[in-house]
This record gives C-alpha cells, sequence and structure tokens, in this order.
C-alpha cells in the first residue's frame, strides 16, 4: 500500500490491529484513513449549506455545487472563493455575480426550512426535480473509449488506494484518455469537484465521457447533464428515476460498467462498437 505524506490534509494516520485468517495479530500498525470535513458554503454572506466532504479540492467543490445546483449559471459569476479553516471544519465562502445572488435570496424567501445534507438548501419536490436543459452534444462515442476510462479512472484514484474510502469522478475525452478525477469521501462530492474543475480550467466537458465509481442515482445524472456532458458511465447501478431523467436530459447512461461489461440504460444509439 502507498504511504501518504504526512502533510495531506485529505487523510491521517491512526494505529490499528489486523486480523488475518480469522486470527488477532499481535501489536499494531500504522493505517491511513480518509479526512472527512464539514464544509459550509455560503454565497455573498449568505451560508446555503453544509456538506460532510473530503477537505481537498475545495475550490472546484465550491464551483461545481454552485454549478450543478443552479446557483451560478458560469464560472463567471464567481467573483471570488476564500476558503476559512475552523476548528470544526471549513466555511467556503464565494462571492457572485448580483443577478445570481438576488436569484438565490429569492429561492430561498419560498424554504419554509432548511433540509438535510443531499439537497440542501431545496425545500420543495419542483425543485428537486427541476427541468434540466437537453445537452446538445450528440457526438458518437465508441465503448471502447468508455471502458478505457473508467479502468483509467481506477488507475488514477490515488487516495483510494491510500485508504479505501473514497469515491471518484472523472473526466475523459472521447477516445478514452482520462483528463482530471476528483475523489471525495461522498458519490455526489465528487462529481462536483470534477464538475467545478472543468469549468475552472474552461475544458470543452461536452465533448467527453464522465465516469463515476458509484452507482448513477438522480443527482448523478443532473450534474453532468448541467456540465454538458451527454455520457455517464458508473460502475454500479443506476436507479429508476435516474433513467428516465437521463432520457429527458439526453444523456447516455451506462451501469455495471466492469471489465469489457458494460449496461445501456438511455440513448444507446450514441454509444458504437
Amino acid at each position: 500500500m502507498p504511504t501518504p505524506p504526512t502533510s495531506r490534509p485529505d487523510c491521517t494516520q491512526v494505529q490499528v490491529s489486523r486480523v488475518r485468517g480469522g486470527v488477532l495479530l499481535p501489536g499494531a500498525e500504522s493505517d491511513s484513513v480518509a479526512e472527512e470535513t464539514p464544509v459550509a458554503l455560503e454565497f455573498n454572506g449568505i451560508s446555503h449549506a453544509t456538506m460532510l466532504a473530503t477537505p481537498a479540492d475545495l475550490e472546484d467543490f465550491a464551483v461545481g455545487f454552485s454549478l450543478s445546483e443552479g446557483i451560478i449559471d458560469s464560472v463567471s459569476d464567481v467573483r471570488g472563493i476564500d476558503l476559512l479553516p475552523q476548528c470544526d471544519g471549513i466555511v467556503v465562502q464565494l462571492e457572485i455575480s448580483t443577478a445570481c445572488e438576488v436569484r438565490l435570496k429569492s429561492r430561498r424567501r419560498a424554504m419554509a426550512g432548511r433540509t438535510g445534507c443531499g439537497l440542501c438548501g431545496v425545500e420543495t419536490l419542483p425543485e428537486v426535480l427541476r427541468p434540466v436543459a437537453p445537452v446538445t452534444n450528440g457526438a458518437p462515442v465508441r465503448i471502447q473509449a468508455v471502458l478505457a476510462a473508467m479502468r483509467d479512472m481506477r488507475a488514477r484514484q490515488a487516495l483510494h488506494d491510500i485508504t479505501g474510502a473514497t469515491h471518484a469522478a472523472g473526466w475523459a475525452g472521447a477516445d478514452g484518455a482520462v483528463a482530471l478525477v476528483r475523489e471525495d469521501v461522498g458519490r455526489h462530492n465528487a462529481l462536483d469537484k470534477l464538475v467545478g474543475a472543468l469549468a475552472r480550467q474552461a475544458m470543452h466537458a461536452g465533448d467527453g465521457i464522465v465516469v463515476v465509481s458509484s452507482r448513477a442515482s438522480f443527482e448523478m445524472v443532473q450534474k453532468t447533464a448541467a456540465a454538458g456532458v451527454a455520457v455517464l458511465a458508473s460502475v454500479s447501478a443506476p436507479t429508476a428515476l435516474a433513467i428516465r431523467l437521463a432520457h429527458q436530459a439526453n444523456v447516455s447512461l451506462l451501469g455495471f460498467l466492469r471489465g469489457e461489461d458494460a449496461t445501456l440504460y438511455s440513448h444507446p444509439q450514441r454509444i458504437i462498437s
């Protein structure tokens, strides 16, 4: 197992005892575990959501969350990002455009109260199931490129190799070569970090493929469509609601991507041999 640098903010060292073959081994040894930290997002001083996340790539996370939740329309709506570590977590302060602030305040005035993590800042069913503009990219993608992207992402999951505790989301070009990977203890957070990284680096995301190390829930399809990506491939199963959204959003959704196998659930015409 790789030995992480002691200065890494995303994992820490603990002492453990091992059981092998049903036998408790004597002594203790060092092990690496992933960090999980409360991360509060504030927009122009407005506290909006607190998530449990891996404390790395938080600028990407903040931008990706803002885009996929419809708080901003583009990365240019973000005027600045400050990270403020506190004793019990990290506050991410974003300065956003006035128009986006007005829209956010209007949304919050319509809320009766705060909600839990996963749907933070969302109160009504229409907000949860808000419409997503269909992805306009219709370029065909070879199945071997999708399979290669999943293999390539798995080879780049450095934090998972160290801790065994994190999900990953990766973006690959149409050739299947992975250009970006982001990891987090939360699958939604990993995808938000990826969406944010794509936006902050001004990459042409719509020309590629998103691969995730988790199941494909409704929110994963929603975030992929919001990023303008037409292909989402997951290592596990999708939900029925995710499949319905993928049909509506013009996203080719693949599940059970393992080895040379996969199952296509929506828009299979985009995936070619």
